[in-house]
């Protein structure tokens, strides 16, 4: 009798990748979605120090029973991406940004296959390059990614 044995994922020997923070990944012009549970939020009111309902008038959208971060409706790039050259990272809530934005480029969508991973790597220079994640950093980083 064989025994079903499951097939390691095609990243199992790890993938490179470093930020160089360019934005590309916060930017449209498709319009996406990052996610924001309570915890996120309420990190967001502390950093930013507003009352809940205006972080969540100014910054966010409700998507059913879920919040995103709102865009900007002409370029739908993420309402907190920023192009000031003064601001490194290039996000202005990156010290508490949401989990989804922490977990890039490791999505669930990037990982399917090499060419999904190649896809996004011609939107993100960082993608092969740099320090190398091992599976088990990567497949957490992937659960942070779709919760």
């Amino acid at each position: 009798m064989k025994l079903f044995t499951r097939k390691p994922p095609w990243y199992a020997g790890g993938l490179a990748f470093e930020c160089i923070r360019c934005g590309r990944c916060c930017a449209g012009p498709a319009e996406g979605y990052v996610w924001v549970n309570q915890q996120e939020l309420d990190a967001l009111v502390e950093f930013l120090k507003l009352p809940i309902e205006e972080v969540r008038d100014r910054y966010l959208r409700r998507v059913g029973k879920r919040f995103s971060l709102k865009e900007d409706p002409k370029t739908r790039d993420c309402v907190f991406l920023s192009y000031d050259p003064s601001n490194l990272s290039g996000c202005k809530i990156y010290p508490v940004r949401p989990a989804q934005c922490r977990s890039w480029p490791f999505w669930p969508l990037n990982l399917e296959d090499p060419d999904s991973w190649s896809t996004a790597g011609r939107r993100c220079p960082g993608i092969n390059r740099g320090p190398r994640f091992d599976y088990d950093e990567i497949r957490d980083k992937r659960k942070l990614a779709d919760p």
